[in-house]
């Protein structure tokens, strides 16, 4: 069974390549079945290895994609200096042949592309990163104006299954009081949080006006995707953007 993937549905510049994994092709076994590209999470070293391998080799890519250490954290990795990399939550590039990945299963990958094509990021954006400001710290680093950045937002999980308490809500409200729109009170006296939602205040908040993609419940497609508020521990999927 060969590996397949979402392509990043934005119209992107020439020669900027996106994409985001499915869990099927891979050789992890049991609740890692099977695309695990996490290297994290208690699967088999051996079995993500061969999984990486396969994602380099099918999807064509022009390199071993730049893995993080990812902290739920702002710190932005610049994969054009020193290859071996403090821990991060995004990570940019304006070199051809480097591969920005985030490594998800539930939280929010957001892609960045300047509308030139010189130069592209990646964040993880779970909420923690989010409220602390991931999306701001990428744009700062990609080094473009808002009027030349376009975005894509991955696979997530979406309003409809991510119950968050008050103290989530509470740290969105300080920064943005009109974020209340991305949450809605239930039955259980907690609210369901929109990450894409809250996302896309955040870089509109920036200037950032094209901005694509977010349909995509991580949750409600467990064929396609990891999730860990669906299944506890469990693999995870990678986005990708780079240069070729």
């Amino acid at each position: 069974m060969s590996i397949g993937w979402l392509r990043a549905d934005w119209p992107a510049p020439p020669g900027v390549r996106a994409l985001s994994t499915y869990r099927g092709g891979g050789v992890s076994g049991g609740r890692y079945a099977s695309l695990n590209l996490g290297d994290h999470v208690g699967d088999d070293p051996a079995a993500v290895a061969e999984n990486r391998r396969r994602l380099t080799c099918e999807a064509l890519l022009p390199a071993e994609p730049q893995w993080l250490t990812q902290v739920h954290g702002v710190d932005v990795a610049d994969l054009d200096a020193d290859a071996r990399q403090a821990p991060a939550d995004a990570a940019v590039t304006r070199r051809p042949g480097r591969v920005c990945a985030i490594l998800a299963a539930d939280c929010l990958p957001v892609l960045f592309a300047a509308d030139s094509g010189d130069a592209v990021a990646a964040a993880h954006a779970g909420w923690r990163g989010l409220a602390a400001g991931v999306i701001e710290a990428t744009f700062q680093a990609l080094g473009v104006s808002a009027q030349r950045t376009l975005v894509w937002l991955g696979p997530a999980i979406g309003p409809e299954a991510f119950e968050v308490g008050s103290e989530v809500r509470e740290a969105f409200l300080q920064h943005d009081a009109g974020a209340h729109e991305a949450f809605t009170a239930n039955t259980r006296g907690r609210f369901m949080a929109d990450l894409s939602l809250l996302a896309r205040r955040r870089l509109k908040f920036l200037g950032i006006t094209r901005i694509f993609g977010g349909g995509n419940c991580t949750y409600s497609a467990p064929d396609q995707f990891f999730s860990h508020r669906r299944d506890g521990a469990c693999g995870r999927q990678a986005t990708l953007i780079w240069r070729s």
